[in-house]
This record gives C-alpha cells, sequence and structure tokens, in this order.
C-alpha cells in the first residue's frame, strides 16, 4: 500500500495542558476523517509547536487517543518574527490508496488561513463555527 504525507494544524486560544490536547484530539480526528482513515493507517506522525507553547507534548494527545504503537515525535517550530502564535502542526505518514492529490490536509481554528495555496484542504475557522 502506498504511503502519503497528511499535513494539518491547529492553533491554540491558550497555552494549557487541557485545551492542546483537546485541540491535538480534534486535529488528528479531523485528518481521519477527512482521509477515510483509521488508526491503523498511520506510519509515524510529526507534531511541531510554535516556540509559545510549553504547557505539553502535541503527540501525546494521540497516546491518549489509543496510538500506543505509532512512532510520533514532537520538534519546535522556527521562532519566525510576525508568524502566527500558539500553532501545532502534524505531518502523519500514513498508509493509503488515496492519490497523493486526493489528500486532504485540515486546518483548523486561526491556523486555516495558513494553508490557501493547497488544492485539497478541509479548513475550519473559528468565525466559521460562530452563527
Amino acid at each position: 500500500m502506498p504511503i502519503r504525507a497528511v499535513r494539518g494544524a491547529t492553533q491554540l486560544e491558550v497555552d494549557e495542558r487541557e485545551h492542546l490536547l483537546e485541540r491535538v484530539a480534534e486535529l488528528v480526528k479531523a485528518v481521519l476523517h477527512a482521509n477515510d482513515l483509521s488508526d491503523e493507517d498511520f506510519v509515524s506522525a510529526i507534531f511541531t509547536a510554535t516556540p509559545d507553547i510549553h504547557s505539553e507534548f502535541p503527540a501525546y494527545a494521540a497516546r491518549l487517543m489509543g496510538m500506543a504503537d505509532v512512532p510520533l515525535i514532537c520538534a519546535q517550530e522556527l521562532d519566525i518574527a510576525g508568524a502566527m502564535p500558539r500553532v501545532i502542526r502534524l505531518m502523519a505518514h500514513v498508509e493509503t490508496d488515496l492519490a497523493r492529490d486526493q489528500v486532504t490536509h485540515v486546518y483548523l481554528h486561526g491556523a486555516a488561513t495558513l494553508r490557501r495555496d493547497l488544492t485539497h484542504v478541509y479548513a475550519k475557522s473559528d468565525e466559521s463555527t460562530q452563527g
């Protein structure tokens, strides 16, 4: 089965542990749903966090979801002046029959504005949830 990379990101409102765990779990679930994947399709995943995040390792949220045997790693994003704050990014390597141009990348909350250049993106900002 082919291996594809799926990208995603979310933005935290505050750097608090429970909030981080909720937002990262939401991101992982959205990636799974948008690409018709299961936990067992994950080969590995890299989580990055902007330098202003200190409350928890983002990969821990995936562990809490049951991904105990998936290799996960966390890293820090570059500290670029003017970059969006409190952002967690995900690059998951998955087994899927989807062609590369069929993979749906997922950007949530404030991070929905990050990748408007991609053609297959699910973006859900905070504004789209307000009525």
